[in-house]
Order: structure tokens, then C-alpha cells, then sequence
């Protein structure tokens, strides 16, 4: 694989717009690839801005932009007349944003795990059938397939490029990790199931098989030198520079074979 090369990149971007979709770890992802871009061409202008849940980067020198949505499971989650929060498998308020995109870069899982007081919903709308929980896999799987037909029926792909990130692993402990582990711990049940989706899909979707690469990489969390400290060991996101700039060297070489 080449090493990256930030101005092919920025011209093989020309005239274009790439959004990140997902959560934190999009964001990531997307922070270690405006930093890679920023620091092969330091004295090139660059317009940073924020429009509700979108944040744009922009290179006038080249006219490109990388935008982050935040859009942490896809499918949505409103806010009944009760307050009551329910998360709609259905339903994709977003869409109308990313159809706008040349290229695509798709994440969620991190926040299916959540339970008890980070839990984001208090009921699921599945089609006609209302219910408190399932199991978060199936939920994933659920939210995917809506996803997956919005890609197949909506998307024209000779026109936008869909990528998704594949799942960025947690890992129990981080501590004093300064070299990389012996093991993955074996295949990743959210990635499985992505992959599986991905599958029966009819649209061309790129898979960032970024998973079992970062399984290694306990090293590259911000442990305990992120925010919160020792009182909120980080052991989900990735510092920047590190792991990220490898998914997007990924990244970079996808593009070069489409």
C-alpha cells in the first residue's frame, strides 16, 4: 500500500464533498483526516465552521470539504408529547443530507451498548409494533436494514460513493498500554453483523475494515490522558495523531481503486 499522499488526495477531491456519518468515532475519523490535510499543506487557507449538527472543513485551494454529521445510530430518535424518547427503526430524518454528498463514510455502534441512564431511548417503534427493548444486536441489525434499503432504492452510486467504517472496538483496559496486544479476541459480533447487511445489499458499498486492525491497538485509546482523567478512563476513542490516520490511509487506497 502507497504511503498517503495529501495533495493527490486534495486534487483527486477537486470540486468535491465527503461527509462523515455517525458518532464520536466518525468524528475521529474525521478530525485525524482535516489534520492529515492540514499538515502536508500548513499555509493553504481553511474555513471551519459548525451548522447545527454538521461541522464543514474546507480547502479553497483545492474546493474540497469534509463534513461530520452527527448521527450516532442513523435511524432516529424523537421525543413524544410525554417526553417519552423513542427510537424509530423506520425512520431516517437525515437522508435528505447525504444524498447531497459525492462520497459517504457511514459509522454507528458504540451507542447500541449503552444501558441504564446513557441509554438514548425509552421505547422502540419497529414498523406497527411498539415495544421497551430487544437485544442490541438485533436492534443494530434492525437499524442497518433500514439503512441499507435507503442506500439501495435512494442512492445513485455512479455519482456517490458509499464507504462505512466498520466497527471501532472498545477495549476493557487501556492502562499503561504503550505497545500494541497479542490477540483480537476474536471476530467483533457487531462487525459480523454489518458485514452481513452489507451482503444482501443490491448498491456497491465499500467496507472500511478498520475492526480487527484496532483490536490490536489497546495502545492508541486515550487511556487516561483524555478528558476526565483518572476518573474517566477512555478506552473507546483514538488519539490523533494514531489509530485513525491508519483508517483513513485505508481509506485513501479505496478511492484509488474505484
Amino acid at each position: 500500500m502507497d504511503r498517503f499522499n495529501a495533495t493527490e488526495f486534495q486534487l483527486k477531491f477537486k470540486g468535491k464533498q465527503l461527509m462523515f456519518v455517525g458518532d464520536s468515532l466518525s468524528l475521529d475519523q474525521w478530525q485525524s483526516l482535516t489534520c492529515m490535510l492540514h499538515a502536508a499543506d500548513p499555509q493553504a487557507e481553511y474555513i471551519s465552521k459548525r451548522n447545527g449538527a454538521t461541522s464543514f472543513f474546507t480547502f479553497p485551494k483545492y474546493n474540497t470539504s469534509y463534513l461530520i454529521l452527527r448521527d450516532v445510530f442513523l435511524v432516529d430518535i424523537v421525543k413524544e408529547y410525554n417526553r417519552t424518547r423513542v427510537l424509530e427503526l423506520d425512520s431516517l430524518s437525515y437522508a435528505a443530507q447525504w444524498k447531497e454528498m459525492d462520497f459517504l463514510v457511514f459509522d454507528s455502534w458504540h451507542w447500541w451498548l449503552h444501558t441504564g441512564r446513557k441509554q438514548a431511548w425509552d421505547l422502540v417503534r419497529d414498523g406497527n409494533s411498539t415495544y421497551k427493548d430487544a437485544p442490541r444486536l438485533t436492534l443494530y441489525e434492525k437499524a442497518l436494514n433500514t439503512w441499507a434499503k435507503w442506500v439501495d432504492s435512494e442512492v445513485d452510486t455512479t455519482k456517490t460513493k458509499v464507504f462505512f467504517q466498520g466497527v471501532s472496538p472498545d477495549h476493557d483496559n487501556c492502562v499503561g498500554a504503550t505497545l500494541p496486544s497479542n490477540s483480537t479476541q476474536g471476530p467483533h459480533p457487531g462487525e459480523l453483523v454489518l458485514e452481513k447487511v452489507l451482503r444482501r445489499m443490491r448498491k456497491p458499498v465499500h467496507l472500511l475494515n478498520v475492526t480487527t486492525l484496532s483490536q490490536y491497538r489497546a495502545d492508541g485509546h486515550p487511556s487516561v490522558y483524555g478528558f476526565g482523567g483518572h476518573r474517566n478512563i477512555d478506552c473507546t476513542h483514538w488519539c490523533v495523531a494514531g489509530v485513525a490516520d491508519t483508517w483513513n490511509v485505508l481509506l485513501s487506497a479505496l478511492l484509488d481503486q474505484l
